[in-house]
């Protein structure tokens, strides 16, 4: 029995053999000098013209939080779409069921619009 699992742990032993080759080789391989050029952020070959770190509004972050949510969400309904015709011959059950995720999402972009999280001030 233990002999089905000898070919993953050969597998895990060499992946384990070459991360950690890999790691003392870079370390082996690096510049051991840090100089100051290294630490400026790369623009392109121009100068930076302000400091790389700003720091940005909450907002950005609710509207990417918000995008990723309804993104994956399209992704649950492009199966659906595919094979719509094909439901509809099965039955009504899976067509109210999409029909109930449609109108969750629905409720849930109504209450993000309540909240103005949308609103860009």
């Amino acid at each position: 029995m233990l002999g089905e699992y000898l070919p993953l742990f050969f597998l895990i032993v060499i992946v384990f053999g070459l991360v950690t080759a890999m790691l003392i080789l870079t370390r082996l391989l690096q510049p051991k000098r840090r100089s100051e050029q290294d630490l400026e952020p790369y623009e392109s070959g121009t100068t930076p013209s302000s400091f790389a770190r700003i720091r940005f509004s909450v907002k950005f972050f609710i509207i990417a939080i918000i995008f990723i949510i309804f993104d994956i969400e399209v992704v649950f309904m492009y199966p659906w779409a595919i094979v719509f015709k094909e439901l509809l011959n099965i039955g009504t059950f899976i067509f109210i069921e999409m029909l109930t995720f449609l109108g969750i999402l629905v409720v849930g972009l109504i209450y993000v619009w309540k909240m103005g999280a949308l609103e860009w001030d």
